[in-house]
């Protein structure tokens, strides 16, 4: 894992993106296509806008992938992932994707989860573009994470800590209208990508980044298990940073 930390959460977005874009180019420069994961939420605003303005990508010959997605919510809803990702970076992007799979949390979720999992499995994942959660998620595999499935993507239960971080960032009008469940790519499949560009701003994030970096392995921190992907790079700001020894 290689830590980067800069000093606000714009310089961070900054880098990471000419990160994640240069690993792209370098993919596409030595296939047809590339495949990527993109995640959502607050801490990827800076992130996405500066991506989206990275030069010499091919966008045309790019697989983007779905990290999660609330289960029963509606495209129009302004928390909605799907929603959140076409306005923010795919109708965006210079030159259409080659494809984009969103995940639809309103029809059935298992075979939603079954879809795109057949999907995702028939690729390779070049870079996966992702965040840490205030209790130490990734995706939304919330603690305590289960590390031993297989299958690529999982209907899961969001944790109080979880929903309380959706209700805090103004997603929700109250806590009770954050939805229950998602669907979340599952912790074997992120460590699949051969890149992952982890960004993660903001103070209220730093003890979930300290435990992620200092603390032990285990799924009671699911991000920890970054410290077993040798092509991690941690995008951090100060902030977020200043709980590290």
């Amino acid at each position: 894992m290689e830590i980067h930390i800069a000093t606000d959460s714009k310089s961070s977005g900054v880098v990471a993106a000419q990160k994640g874009a240069a690993l792209l180019r370098d993919a596409l420069e030595q296939k047809t296509y590339a495949n990527i994961i993109v995640a959502t939420g607050a801490s990827q605003f800076n992130m996405l806008e500066n991506l989206v303005k990275e030069p010499g990508i091919a966008w045309q010959r790019v697989t983007i992938f779905h990290l999660d997605e609330y289960v029963g919510l509606p495209i129009c809803h302004k928390a909605s992932f799907r929603q959140y990702l076409w306005d923010r970076f795919v109708k965006l992007l210079p030159h259409p994707p080659r494809a984009f799979h969103p995940l639809d949390g309103e029809i059935d979720a298992q075979a939603e989860c079954a879809r795109i999992g057949a999907l995702i499995s028939a690729v390779d994942i070049d870079v996966a573009f992702i965040g840490i959660g205030e209790n130490g998620h990734i995706a939304f595999n919330d603690p305590p994470a289960n590390f031993e499935t297989e299958v690529p993507y999982h209907v899961v239960d969001l944790d109080e800590a979880c929903r309380q971080q959706q209700f805090g960032e103004g997603w929700f009008p109250t806590f009770e209208d954050v939805p229950k469940q998602a669907i979340s790519m599952t912790v074997s499949q992120i460590l699949k990508s051969k890149h992952i560009i982890c960004t993660v701003p903001d103070e209220r994030k730093a003890q979930a980044v300290k435990n992620t970096i200092e603390g032990p392995v285990t799924n009671e921190v699911p991000a920890s298990v970054l410290q077993n992907h040798t092509a991690t790079n941690l995008f951090l700001d100060k902030p977020s940073a200043s709980r590290l020894a």
